[in-house]
């Protein structure tokens, strides 16, 4: 262990099963790095809507209790097998939980090396939404080139991600949300169209939007609750794309919809995905997404950091209505943890 890192350090910790005030700080032994993971002290860590709903459900023993899936931070020290990384580098890694921290382990295959202009909380938003938007529109519905995509959720922390991308990619996007303002935003993300829900029209506006074709590829963070209006609004050998169990309803549709357009329906979750799978889903990040972000030509919708001792006020603000974008904690500073 190098002798300039403490052997402990604060997490914030899921100390039971309830709302956001069961987010307790708690010092505890600083992580050690596996053999092919690093080490990375945070410097900001993203807030998703899995964390909210692993709070929900409390501590685990199938995971660590201190939330967070992604962070931005610089590596401080490396395991016996790791490679082609150095204390010092700045970096950003999808984590397997344990972001809520001064510091935080990551597997090396995990983790992007950040340029010297690209900033810690642009970057701490990129992880879980880039794993997120490669596995399911490249891997699982192998999106096609001019494809187009409906993202149910379009001003959330992937779907304003999603929205850039895939349209700087050339696939025509639209998007539903849930207010004027977030339609706006939407909008001014490059979406090609956007439906208010609430309406719940978004099927005659996709229609007219493709000539009646209806779009490629729906990505519905809602859980079964739109699952005939998806099939309407899908075209033939359209795929449909779950990333939420929503209220654990089971999925209702009517097969012979989904026969007559042969119509593909699947989901993923990415945090149980084998760190093969994750490496190789890396890569392809790498190789085809992520000069985007070191040019800056895309950027998060921030919506608000918050100090790392506040996680309890992130997660109450991310499970507000008028949710919108990115919340991240700031765990730079002893400010950011003691206040």
């Amino acid at each position: 262990m190098p002798p300039e890192l403490p052997p402990t350090h604060t997490a914030v910790y899921i100390t039971a099963a309830g709302g956001p005030g069961v987010l307790m700080p708690r010092e505890a032994a600083r992580p050690v790095p596996g053999e092919d993971e690093l080490l990375i002290e945070v410097h900001a860590a993203g807030v998703n809507r899995h964390d909210v709903n692993q709070r929900k459900r409390g501590p685990s023993e199938l995971h660590s209790d201190v939330p967070g899936l992604e962070v931005a931070g610089i590596v401080r020290d490396a395991g016996r097998r790791v490679t082609g990384w150095q204390p010092g580098d700045r970096v950003c890694a999808l984590t397997d939980g344990g972001g809520y921290a001064q510091y935080a382990v990551a597997n090396a295959g995990h983790v992007f090396k950040l340029t010297q202009d690209m900033d810690f909380f642009q970057a701490a938003c990129l992880p879980e939404a880039l794993f997120t938007i490669w596995h399911n529109f490249f891997n699982l519905a192998d999106l096609g080139p001019g494809e187009s995509v409906l993202l149910h959720g379009g001003t959330s922390g992937v779907g304003t991600i999603a929205i850039q991308l895939l349209s700087r990619l050339g696939h025509p996007v639209f998007a539903t949300c849930g207010s004027p303002e977030k339609i706006a935003l939407a909008r001014s993300l490059g979406a090609s169209a956007v439906f208010d829900y609430r309406d719940n029209d978004f099927v005659l506006g996709v229609q007219q939007a493709t000539g009646g074709r209806g779009v490629d590829v729906i990505l519905d963070m809602s859980g079964g609750k739109y699952s005939e209006p998806n099939l309407a609004a899908l075209a033939r050998r359209g795929r449909m794309l779950h990333l939420s169990p929503g209220d654990g309803a089971d999925l209702q549709v009517k097969l012979r919809a989904v026969m007559a357009k042969e119509i593909k329906i699947t989901g993923s979750l990415l945090r149980p995905l084998p760190d093969h799978e994750k490496t190789f889903i890396a890569g392809k990040i790498r190789d085809h997404l992520w000069a985007h972000f070191t040019a800056s030509t895309i950027k998060p919708v921030i919506r608000k950091v918050f100090p790392m001792r506040e996680a309890s006020a992130a997660h109450a603000a991310m499970e507000l209505p008028d949710h919108f974008g990115k919340l991240l904690l700031d765990g730079r500073s002893h400010e950011a943890w003691i206040g």
